[in-house]
């Protein structure tokens, strides 16, 4: 008999500077107004978002200055590996386990580069095995807080009765440059922050915990301009489209409800989301296409209104909420990321 991969415990961490939404308007409108004709039609859209506070990995002064590859490369490996080491912490202990019980480590990130991978400088640092397996994930975006979980899930399968830790952490604050006053880069300074987490998988066949049952992914032709970032001078640039919404209506439902087939099941058959609070016009986009289900958008629109949009980790802070809340049963876990790609799993509660 096939077993499916349960999730052991789960833990996430936030930055510590904390940063309110208006505070976050008043550095644009002073980095970015002086320069945009514009800007003040732009000035709803920090409103619009749903966010109320979030969370960066450095000070608010350090966003106002021009900051250069090696100075956000270091803000990304120090800011990083510290929230990684409080969520890997929290989750292990969690488990009632340690560092030397771990055989295999996956680490999804997007928001900045290490080499060697951020995994890889936790060994010494929190004393994982020498021996422990590592698989380092790049450029699934949004995407890589499901995808990262269900590849976590498969190595799992493959080393039955072994320990598998799934980290994400993604510092999206890092991408703003006030040299780029655009609407684009205005936009993403309205929604994005930081946070990661830690999941904890065995696949042993017993034991109480939510079980990881399936999961796939969908590339949608004729759509990598969608989403991603562009390599600038000076950081990454922001790349997503207006159009992220529509394609949502248009493109999702076919998918998800085939995802779902596979599995048997129906929208009907769900007791809950777990969806990625990209923004509040992407949930308003998925409250559309998943009627009738619509337990656990509440938690993702709590995820968004205090933390903003964490890239791959936000999903992962939703599936925290809904566990603590005491859900059961069949969940559809839901993220959107670049490719333009659609990352489902089935994670029964």
């Amino acid at each position: 008999m096939t077993h499916t991969p349960r999730i052991l415990s789960l833990a996430t961490a936030l930055p510590p500077h904390r940063l309110g939404q208006d505070e976050a308007l008043g550095v644009a409108r002073a980095v970015f107004g002086p320069r945009m004709r514009d800007f003040d039609r732009l000035v709803p859209v920090f409103a619009n978002t749903g966010i109320e506070t979030r969370h960066a990995v450095m000070p608010i002064d350090w966003y106002m200055e021009p900051r250069g590859w090696p100075e956000r490369t270091a803000a990304f490996r120090d800011g990083a590996l510290a929230l990684l080491e409080e969520a890997a912490g929290q989750a292990l202990a969690r488990a009632g386990l340690g560092p030397q019980d771990v055989d295999a480590i996956v680490c999804a990130s997007t928001t900045g580069i290490a080499t060697p991978s951020l995994e890889a400088l936790l060994l010494e640092r929190m004393g994982f095995r020498p021996d422990t397996v590592r698989l380092p994930l790049f450029g699934l975006g949004c995407a890589g807080g499901v995808l990262g979980l269900t590849r976590a899930g498969q190595i799992a399968q493959a080393m039955a009765g072994r320990t598998v830790l799934f980290l994400v952490v993604e510092l999206c604050t890092l991408a703003f440059r006030s040299a780029e006053a655009t609407p684009t880069n205005v936009v993403a300074s309205a929604l994005f922050a930081d946070g990661a987490a830690a999941a904890v998988l065995r696949d042993d066949g017993d034991g109480e915990g939510p079980r990881l049952v399936d999961g796939a992914e969908h590339t949608w032709p004729g759509t990598q301009d969608v989403m991603g970032w562009r390599v600038e001078d000076d950081g990454l640039g922001v790349i997503f489209s207006q159009s992220i919404p529509a394609l949502i209506r248009s493109r999702l439902e076919p998918v998800m409800d085939g995802f779902l087939e596979r599995r048997r099941l129906a929208r009907g058959d769900l007791a809950g989301l777990i969806c990625h609070p990209g923004g509040a016009k992407v949930l308003h986009a998925l409250e559309e296409v998943c009627a009738p289900v619509s337990a656990g958008l509440d938690d993702a629109w709590a995820v968004l209104r205090r933390c903003g949009n964490m890239s791959a980790a936000s999903v992962l802070f939703v599936l925290e909420r809904r566990i603590a809340s005491g859900a059961r049963g069949p969940h559809l876990m839901s993220a959107l990321g670049p490719g333009f790609t659609a990352a489902l799993a089935q994670i029964d509660l």
